[in-house]
């Protein structure tokens, strides 16, 4: 995902579907795969980011002067942040090329969307490399920063770049020296590279992203897009309901019944505490745990069998009943 073709092949390959009406049944190794990749859930997240970031992309396009606007999405470990950036990214590479090949324009040397992890504890030049790896620009280990920048400036503006994803910001601290540096860096890339940027971090409001001078000219251009875990109850609506119903309608197993994962959603949601990742990552194991001993249909035995996510694990706190004339 952190070089151009691994971005490219994930953007283009299909997303894996539930079986049609009336398609032939697929085999127990091609169901296994299924459920192992399975679907993404459209969720409120995603969409917001979607229509936060064509609008950012159409009010940037003929900006020259300043940094054009960005966008930050925050939330817990699990809550999928990674999913709605990468989502957001495909559907971007996607419009790109079905835009190209309507006008019958080739895409070679075209790279519409770049992706970025902040690496541990990154100085500026080891972002920065970051940068040059996403797009093969040749560098050495002699240059210096400002010539490794200029590079990556220069490839970037020359690919058409227009869309930087940039993942695991609240790796970066500007309270440190290295930290500072490197928040500087990105600004400075984003007043040179003709691109929006959108960042995913967790809790990033509560760490030191937004402190100091460099905090403020960040929150000054940056937008939020929150990925909270889901309730259980918004007023009338059930998202977690929702939610649990949206993944069980994906399910390829012969002998499950429908509708009894959303009857157990209040445990689905004690156990998840929410979060989306943990959840898909529950029904995903039990789906292929029920596969593999062919049972083909999930129930709360089965949900109870799969060890999840230390996060999730330390939540949930199974309730015990009560004997009769105990204390």
């Amino acid at each position: 995902m952190t070089v151009w073709d691994g971005f490219a092949r994930f953007a283009a390959t299909p997303v894996p579907a539930p079986p049609a009406p009336g398609a032939p049944a697929r085999s127990l190794q091609e169901r296994v795969g299924y459920h192992s990749r399975f679907v993404t859930v459209r969720t409120p997240a995603i969409d917001m980011l979607a229509k936060q970031v064509r609008t950012l992309m159409i009010l940037g396009r003929h900006q020259q002067v300043t940094a054009r606007p960005s966008l930050i999405v925050t939330g817990p470990a699990g809550a999928g942040k990674t999913t709605a950036l990468l989502q957001v990214g495909r559907a971007c590479h996607l419009a790109h090329t079905r835009r190209q090949d309507e006008a019958g324009v080739a895409t070679g040397g075209q790279v519409p969307v770049a992706y970025v992890l902040v690496p541990p504890a990154a100085s500026a030049k080891t972002l920065a490399l970051e940068f040059a790896r996403f797009l093969s620009v040749p560098v050495t280990a002699r240059m210096s920063q400002a010539a490794v920048v200029n590079s990556v400036c220069h490839t970037y503006t020359q690919a058409g770049v227009r869309l930087v994803l940039i993942d695991e910001i609240h790796r970066l601290n500007p309270r440190t020296t290295t930290g500072a540096q490197s928040a500087d860096l990105i600004k400075d890339l984003t007043e040179r590279i003709g691109a929006t940027f959108v960042y995913a971090g967790i809790d990033v409001t509560g760490t030191t992203l937004f402190s100091g001078v460099r905090g403020a000219q960040l929150a000054a251009r940056a937008s939020l897009v929150d990925c909270d875990p889901f309730p259980a109850h918004d007023g009338t609506c059930e998202p977690f309901k929702d939610l649990v119903r949206a993944l069980e309608n994906a399910l390829d197993l012969r002998y499950h019944r429908a509708g009894s994962l959303v009857r157990l959603a209040p445990y689905l949601h004690e156990r998840t505490a929410g979060r989306i990742g943990s959840l898909a990552r529950l029904v995903k194991q039990a789906a292929i745990t029920t596969l593999i001993d062919g049972t083909e249909r999930i129930t709360k035995a089965t949900l109870d069998g799969v060890r999840l996510d230390h996060l999730a694990e330390q939540h949930y706190r199974p309730r015990t009943r009560t004997k009769p004339g105990s204390r």
